[in-house]
Parts: structure tokens; sequence; C-alpha cells
């Protein structure tokens, strides 16, 4: 059985949305085992059912708003999201989901979970929609504003090993975000990382991807520093949610206008899911000891469900520890020469 800890406290809908997801969870995917970390009395409000589910009682929930993370994990060990990464640690789960406050996860996971050994850096990877129907995954949108370029050589193995088991890319090709796609264009440091790319075999290199690509983009992944990505990636999201309140707009503004919305209701429901968070799950955090999934905050059940099939995936497909095995036979070839 796949072992999962669930943070039922962390989150704008928690523990309900949470609870209700794991409930999903246990119906459809046969192979998982999930404890739940948090409050046992507002949690049985929305547990209907306990097979192959515990409950662990937590006294403490750390905010979504939390200023100080660092202080709020370490001072609070016994809360939801504390308890949940710890158990990593102490092997009683294999992985960890959670909704909670994005920059407590990361704090958490680095002093409770700790990074793989041999990664220098860990990256928050989301995986987004595409024109094409094929998720893209995204790195690093955020916990990392300066990077080196042979960190970012890590990261990029790590998600074309995720492409490849995760995500049924048999030649998974990475792509780095730049301002142009001529060789030569960018910062020092994208030059650098160019470089580097181009001269590995770890994995297929498609060179420079402008940001105007990036929902048809010619690669599986997309990678850049913390700060340009994550630049990239709320520009996505603030795009989508615009473009979708002036199509509101405008197919409600005149009574053909609403007719012609009804008869579309189907396609732009479709459309609506296509660009949704949900049907996603959550970003996984590179470079730690186990699997970490951050959820959106906002994710109601389905999302949150979704959350805990990746989390699922990603142990059941072994992704850490081929990484791990490329990690320590680097570090041998390295002490070999």
């Amino acid at each position: 059985m796949i072992r999962i800890g669930i943070d039922a406290m962390g989150g704008d809908y928690a523990p309900k949305e949470q609870v209700l997801g794991a409930m999903m969870a246990i119906r459809n995917i046969p192979d998982i085992e999930l404890t739940l970390y948090g409050d046992p009395d507002q949690i049985n409000k929305w547990c209907t059912d306990k097979t192959r589910l515990l409950i662990k009682p937590t006294a403490y929930v750390i905010s979504m708003g939390e200023h100080e993370p660092i202080k709020a994990i370490k001072e609070h060990p016994d809360s939801s999201m504390a308890s949940m990464l710890a158990s990593l640690r102490k092997d009683e789960n294999d992985a960890v989901v959670s909704s909670g406050a994005t920059q407590a996860l990361i704090a958490g996971a680095h002093i409770l979970v700790r990074r793989m050994q041999g990664f220098k850096r860990t990256a928050i990877a989301p995986v987004i929609p595409s024109i094409s129907g094929k998720e893209t995954i995204l790195l690093d949108a955020g916990a990392n504003l300066e990077i080196r370029p042979e960190h970012m050589l890590q990261q990029a193995y790590f998600a074309s090993v995720y492409a490849r088991e995760v995500l049924n890319r048999e030649h998974p090709v990475v792509g780095l975000i730049n301002i142009g796609t001529e060789e030569g264009k960018g910062r020092q440091f994208d030059q650098e990382v160019f470089q580097l790319f181009q001269e590995t075999d770890l994995f297929d290199f498609y060179g420079n991807v402008e940001p105007k690509s990036i929902f048809d983009p010619p690669c599986d992944i997309l990678i850049s520093d913390g700060f340009t990505a994550n630049i990239v990636m709320k520009t996505m999201e603030g795009t989508a949610k615009g473009i979708g309140f002036m199509l509101k707009r405008e197919l409600t503004r005149s009574f053909w206008g609403k007719i012609g919305a009804l008869l579309a209701k189907r396609n732009l429901n479709q459309f609506k899911r296509s660009i949704a968070p949900d049907e996603i799950g959550g970003a996984l955090i590179y470079g730690l000891y186990r699997p970490v999934i951050k959820a959106q905050g906002a994710s109601k059940a389905y999302g949150f469900y979704n959350a805990i099939r990746q989390a699922a995936t990603i142990v059941r497909n072994q992704v850490f520890q081929k990484v791990e095995n490329y990690i320590q036979k680097s570090k041998a070839d390295d002490a070999s020469e």
C-alpha cells in the first residue's frame, strides 16, 4: 500500500474540502492508505468512510497568512502541517499533501523533510495546461529567486524523470524560458544555462522558448530561475481569469449574446475546466527526501483528490528513487575522475 499523509487543516476551505477530497481518493484509488492530521472533531464532520484511513490528532493550525513561516514550524511541531511533514522522516508515510501556506510548507519541508542527498536546490514545479491538451511542467515557480546553472541542471533532470514516469512522455524535452529564441539571448546567467543544457546528455534540450509560447510550447518542460518562472506563472493565471471575465461580460451584454452563451454552455464549461488548477492537482516540490505536494490553497474536494492521485502516481512509479540513483551515480563518477 502507498501511504499518504494529509494536512487536513491547511487551506482556505479546510478541513471540509480536504476531507471530502480524501473520501474521493479512498473510493477511486485502491492501493493507498491515508493519514489525516488535524482536529478529529472537525475532520469527523466530513469523514464518511474510514476504510484505509487514520486520523492523527494535532493541536495547532498554521494560518494561510502566516508571516513568519520558519518560526511557526519550529514553535509548533504539533501543528497539522509540521506533524504531516515529520511523518516522512519517521517513515510513517511515503508522500504528503497540503493546501496550507506555501512558504510555511517550503520552510517546513527543508527543516523536517530535508533535501535529497546530493540535490543542491529544491524547486516548486506546477503542471500547467496547454493548447494541445498535454500538460507542461513549469519550474522553478518561486523557491529560488537566484540559482546557479548546475543546480538548474539537476532540476531539469528531475523534471524529465517526472515527465516520463508520471506524464507518460517517452522522450521529454526541456526548454529554457528566455526573451528570444536565438542562442546568445538573455542575461549572462541564461547564456550559461543554455550552454550547460546544450552539452548534457541527461535530457533533450530544445533551446530558448519565449513566454508568448507558454500555452503552446515546443517542449514538455519549461525552466528558469524562481523569479522569472513565478512571474510567468502568475501572469498566466491573471490572463486566464481576465479572459474568462471579459468573455462572460461580452456574452451577457445583449439578449442575443445571452442566447449564444446558453447554446455554448457546454463548450464554455469545457474551456473553464481546461484552465482550472483543480484538474491538475498540485505542485511537486523537487529535490526533497520524499514527495511533498503543494495543492492550491483554494482547492475544493476534486482538486485536492487530484493532488492525492498525483502523490500516489509519483510513489508508484518510483520517481524519487530514480532521481536519487542518478545523483549517487554522478557523485561516484565525479569521485573517480
